[in-house]
Parts: C-alpha cells; sequence; structure tokens
C-alpha cells in the first residue's frame, strides 16, 4: 500500500468532526438519567440519530446497539484511505462470534441470538468454519484451532476466552503496525496494558501469585509482565509505583483499594477512562487519522454508556448508582 499522508484525511476528518456533534454528551445522559420512564429516555437518543424503540427489553437495546454500530461502519467503509483502521476496531467481534460458537458447539446449544454482525467476516461464514464447511484468514483459523484444542483440552470456557483474548490483542497490534500510526498503536498497547492490569487485580484479590499470571497475560503493552509478575509475588506491593508513570496511574491505585478489599467498579471505570482521556485529544486534531481513529472509539464507549444506563434502568436501579458506573465522554 502507497504510504498515506495526512491530507489524505482531509475531507473525511472534516466529515467525522461533524460527525462527533452527533455523539451521545454527559448532558444528554443525565437527560436519560432524570426521564420519567426508560421509554422516554430511549426517545432522547433520537437527537442522535438512534433508532427509536417501540418497547424497551434488553435485547431491544442490544439489537439498536448493534444496529447503530452497523450503520457508522457501513457509512465509512470505503471512504477511508487506509481500510485498516477500521479493522482494528471490527477485530474484536470476530474474536467475539467465535467464542460463542465454540461454547455453543461444546455445549451443543444454539447461541446464535449472541453473534455480532460487525466484524470482518460475517457470522455465517464463521459458522461454517467452525463446522468445517468455510475457511477463514490465517490468524482467525489459528485462533479457531487453538480455541478448539484448549477447549477440549480443559473443558473451562475462561480458558477459551484467554486463549481467544490473546489471538485478538496479538491480530489487533499486528494491524494496528501495519498501518504506521503511532497514535493508534500507542492505543493499542494502551488497551493491552489496561487489560493486563485487570488481570494482575484479579489476580491478586483471589490470592493468586505470579505462576497463575504467566499463563494469562497479554503481549503487545508498554508495562512488561516482569514488573507485572514481581508484584504479584510481592501480594501487592508496588502495584501504584508500577502504574505510576503510565496513564493508568489512577487506575492502579483504585486497583490497589479493589485488592484490600474495595469495590471493583471504580477500578474498571478508571482503566475505561484512562482510554478516554488518551483518545480525546484527537477531537482538536484538524486532520488525518487521529480523528477517525477517535471517534471509532469514542463509539464503541458511547455504546458502553448506553448499555450501562439502559441496563441499569430496566433493573430499577438508582440513578446515582448508574452515574457512578458510567465512562468519561469522549472530549
Amino acid at each position: 500500500m502507497a504510504k498515506i499522508k495526512d491530507t489524505d484525511y482531509l475531507g473525511l476528518s472534516a466529515r467525522i468532526h461533524a460527525m462527533e456533534g452527533n455523539l451521545v454528551t454527559r448532558e444528554r445522559l443525565d437527560r436519560m438519567l432524570e426521564a420519567r420512564t426508560v421509554e422516554d429516555a430511549v426517545k432522547i437518543l433520537s437527537e442522535c440519530g438512534y433508532e427509536e424503540l417501540n418497547r424497551v427489553t434488553p435485547d431491544g437495546v442490544e439489537e439498536m446497539l448493534a444496529r447503530r454500530r452497523a450503520a457508522v461502519t457501513a457509512g465509512l467503509e470505503g471512504g477511508l484511505p487506509d481500510p485498516r483502521l477500521l479493522d482494528v476496531f471490527k477485530v474484536q467481534y470476530d474474536y467475539h462470534n467465535l467464542k460463542v460458537l465454540l461454547k455453543a458447539e461444546a455445549m451443543e446449544k444454539d447461541f446464535t441470538r449472541l453473534l455480532v454482525g460487525t466484524g470482518r467476516v460475517s457470522p455465517q461464514i464463521l459458522k461454517e468454519a467452525v463446522s468445517g464447511a468455510a475457511s477463514l484468514p490465517k490468524a482467525l483459523a489459528a485462533a479457531l484451532e487453538e480455541g478448539r484444542r484448549v477447549l477440549a483440552e480443559t473443558g473451562d470456557p475462561q480458558r477459551l476466552d484467554i486463549a481467544l483474548d490473546r489471538a485478538y490483542y496479538a491480530e489487533m497490534g499486528q494491524l494496528a503496525g501495519e498501518t504506521g500510526s503511532q497514535y493508534l498503536m500507542d492505543y493499542v498497547s494502551l488497551l493491552v496494558d489496561s487489560a493486563n492490569l485487570r488481570c494482575l487485580v484479579r489476580a491478586l484479590r483471589m490470592k493468586k501469585n505470579a505462576d497463575f499470571l504467566k499463563g494469562i497475560l497479554f503481549r503487545g503493552g508498554k508495562v512488561g509482565h516482569q514488573g507485572i509478575l514481581a508484584v504479584a509475588n510481592a501480594g501487592g506491593s508496588g502495584l501504584g509505583e508500577l502504574y505510576a508513570p503510565t496513564r493508568l496511574k489512577e487506575a492502579a491505585q483504585l486497583g490497589a483499594d479493589a485488592v484490600k478489599g474495595g469495590g471493583l467498579t471504580a477500578f474498571e471505570k478508571a482503566c475505561d477512562d484512562a482510554l478516554t482521556a488518551y483518545l480525546s485529544g484527537a477531537k482538536y486534531v484538524p486532520f488525518g487519522e487521529a480523528p477517525v481513529i477517535g471517534y471509532l472509539a469514542a463509539l464503541e464507549g458511547e455504546l458502553t454508556n448506553l448499555r450501562i444506563l439502559l441496563s441499569g434502568r430496566l433493573a430499577d436501579l438508582a440513578p446515582e448508582t448508574i452515574r457512578e458506573r458510567l465512562r468519561e465522554c469522549y472530549g
């Protein structure tokens, strides 16, 4: 592929910055929390281009969010100077679908409703590949075989998740590297560091040591495995210091509190907020790949927030309980 310049994104960047105006802001989230009913809350989303729901149910919410993601993805396809930017954000759904299909095969159940149609490979092709009737791209095919092996040997769905997550982060890092975008590569590294920090905190809460962690840490982050394992062997001592030079400093401090018996909600939120803080500067970049990357990640964050808010409303949680779980908004 010919070298792509920032100026190749001039027209698209202007379009992306216009699309940012339809992102769900904190003010809109607050209005949704204060709406009289969950149906009234969903109506507020029409201001941002979301389809209306006649009846708000958990499945209906998931379908609405999936349609939103699909519409944005379809609108960008064909217009990107480097389509691999979009693949970096699509790849997670390939691996999600592979997890669903392998678990369905092992349990002899139909989990079709859990499949997501916004990956690089259609759910139908993945289903055919799992049954041996279709081929997949090399990395995904290798992940399928590894996932099936792990599940056959251990019978443990969590081990399957770890194996496929490892393949996911590896392929996402490869795709980001192929684009040559340092901004995107740093984003993926931060994702991996966040995932490893979550693994460390959960292992410490379970009183697990470095031997347990060795098999589940992911490669591609900037925080070295040796440092993470040393903290694990020390029972959590040094956790804050290890991440102090990184964007996950606050999350690590909250993680240290969680290890001592505190809750995980604030810690999980801080991990996601660190990613948003990294990306938010893209709003002020006039053109180039950064606004596209920032917007795509912002959309994923928006869908997460809407899932948290609407599932909370459906469960009749107090507005303040829901509010403390919401992630920071883009920008």
